[in-house]
């Protein structure tokens, strides 16, 4: 008993050695290299603030300078927290009394001096730059050499995330090593104990299960996290440096699974999409940036007469059903939903969710699905409402307009959205309120109808200006998928480029005649009976000269 007493003193001091290195050196410096990446984000966010400020009108100086203190007191922290961490790993490597792999050590010591040394000089002069440009007030050679500074600091982030995993890979194989030899520690007190005695075998198990199982709980739980599994917390039995590992385990646990929490939330508010990309680069979101997008609105006919009559919660079950069923050819379409205005939704494809290429036919399929939805909409209302027919037969209309938007967060320092504005955006929404003119469900910009591809079946519908806009463009109605038209609607297209043709040369007898076949093919043709009554109006009040066949809303 005495000789197993004292090999297992010794093996557990050499254990305990073993982890008061591992919580004191090893996950210390892994925690510096993180806080050094923290203040370096903390220091973007500063200087974009500052560029912010200096940008106002008037230049918000005080501001400016609180920040730019925040901004200095940041670098040297970065600077403490490296420095931290390259001391604690030549500590590892100093002692030789718990191995280690000194050269991989080595290695990532040197990365972070080479990161902080060269990394964060070049980031230095370009900050310095920007913060000279700034105090004379070039903003032109501010915003590049902004774009310069990003660039050099996702180059230094992406460097110190590698250094990073790679001293995680080193706290993972101390913990190992600690594994390994409290096994070594086990086998020997099991060998001694059973040339000893009965009691000093039961001794032997006492002491070194106590040790070995927190030690196998936290590999355990480790490697559940590492699995992405966030719902099991690890049992502290122990007040020693085991049980403080173990508590801290679970203090983590508990905040990855908090900010797992928080992602979900957001994505039932944002787009899962949109929230990966914020939390992954908030600095980015803040910068506004010009795309090449589709834009798509969508109301709901009749909706404000249907809701005259209905009771609060009534309401609120007809408008998640609405938006809820209008939503999901959006999502299975790869669009993203910006936000609902009332009954109406907004909705945008383009880079970097999908290829630019692809972004107005999908669009335009989102738009259909959504039309072929509104059967089991308008079966699933008197349900909703308990009522056998609603007082207003619900329809849906839809714009789509592609164009350059502006992309990014837009708000006040207290609130953000992130979201599209543009001209096209303002197009869409405007072709939606038009469909009530031609009486039509889905109306495309000249643009989307370009881009759109083989996919559909478009008809030209008028040239107009819509509000806000001088010059007349194409409009056109989506009439379906390619091949899925009937020759009764094939002919209703032939009947009414005919019409339009005539129309926009002033040939009125032509025009009515051709509308009129039209609308014997399909009585009740939206398009044909707003271009019938306009040549009426047309001949009674003839346009001057110089008209060119386009309409204008607001001489509606």
């Amino acid at each position: 008993m005495v000789i197993t007493s004292a090999l297992s003193m010794v093996m557990s001091r050499r254990v305990e050695h073993l982890l008061d290195e591992l919580t004191a050196r090893y996950i210390p410096a892994y925690g510096h290299l993180a806080r050094a990446n923290i203040r370096s984000l903390e220091r973007a966010l500063a200087l974009r603030r500052m560029v912010i400020a200096k940008m106002q009108v008037p230049p918000d100086e005080e501001a400016y300078a609180a920040r730019l203190r925040f901004f200095q007191e940041k670098d040297d922290e970065v600077e403490q927290e490296a420095g931290a961490a390259r001391k604690l790993i030549n500590a590892i490597i100093d002692d030789v009394s718990t191995p280690s792999d000194n050269a991989a050590l080595a290695r990532i010591e040197n990365r972070i001096d080479n990161a902080m040394t060269e990394g964060r000089a070049r980031l230095g002069e370009e900050q310095t730059k920007l913060l000279k440009q700034l105090d004379s007030k070039d903003f032109a050679e501010t915003r590049a050499t902004l774009a310069r500074v990003d660039t050099l600091r996702d180059q230094l982030t992406q460097k110190i995330d590698a250094i990073r995993a790679d001293m995680l890979s080193q706290v993972f194989a101390s913990t190992s090593i600690v594994i390994r030899d409290q096994q070594q520690a086990i086998d020997v007190s099991a060998v001694v104990t059973g040339l000893a005695a009965a009691l000093g075998l039961g001794f032997a198990f006492l002491v070194s299960s106590g040790i070995t199982r927190p030690v196998r709980r936290l590999l355990q739980g480790t490697q559940e996290i590492e699995a992405g599994h966030f719902d099991q917390l690890i049992s502290v039995s122990t007040k020693d440096e085991i049980g403080q590992l173990s508590a801290a385990f679970n203090r983590m646990v508990e905040q990855l699974r908090r900010n797992e929490r928080i992602r979900e939330t957001f994505g039932r508010y944002i787009d899962p999409r949109v929230v990966e990309g914020l939390l992954d680069r908030p600095d980015a979101a803040t910068q506004g940036q010009r795309r090449l997008m589709t834009v798509m609105f969508c109301d709901m006919k009749g909706f404000t007469s249907m809701s005259e009559g209905m009771t609060p919660q009534g309401l609120v079950k007809v408008m998640n059903c609405y938006l809820t069923m209008m939503s999901e050819p959006i999502r299975e379409r790869r669009g993203v939903i910006d936000k609902y205005i009332g009954d109406a939704i907004m909705a945008y494809w383009g880079p970097p969710f999908i290829e630019e290429a692809d972004q107005a036919r999908l669009a335009c399929l989102a738009a259909i699905d959504m039309v072929d939805r509104v059967p089991k909409l308008r079966k699933q209302l008197p349900e909703l409402l308990g009522v056998r027919v609603i007082p207003t037969e619900c329809d849906i209309r839809i714009g789509i307009a592609t164009g350059e938007v502006l992309t990014g967060s837009i708000g006040s320092d207290l609130m953000m959205s992130f979201t599209v504005m543009g001209d096209a955006v303002n197009l869409a929404s405007r072709l939606e309120a038009v469909n009530k003119v031609y009486g039509c469900r889905i109306l495309i910009s000249e643009a989307t109808a370009a881009t759109a591809g083989t996919e559909l079946e478009l008809r030209e519908i008028d040239r107009l200006a819509v509000v806000g806009q001088s010059m007349p463009q194409a409009v056109f109605e989506v009439m379906g998928r390619h091949g899925e038209l009937t020759k009764q609607r094939e002919l209703l297209r032939s009947r009414y480029k005919e019409g339009l043709a005539a129309y926009r040369i002033g040939r009125w007898e032509e025009a009515r005649k051709a509308f009129n076949a039209g609308l014997e093919v399909s009585p009740g043709d939206g398009p044909s009976l707003a271009l019938l009554s306009r040549v009426d109006h047309l001949q009674s009040n003839p346009p001057p000269a110089d008209w060119n066949g386009s309409w204008h809303m607001e001489h509606k």
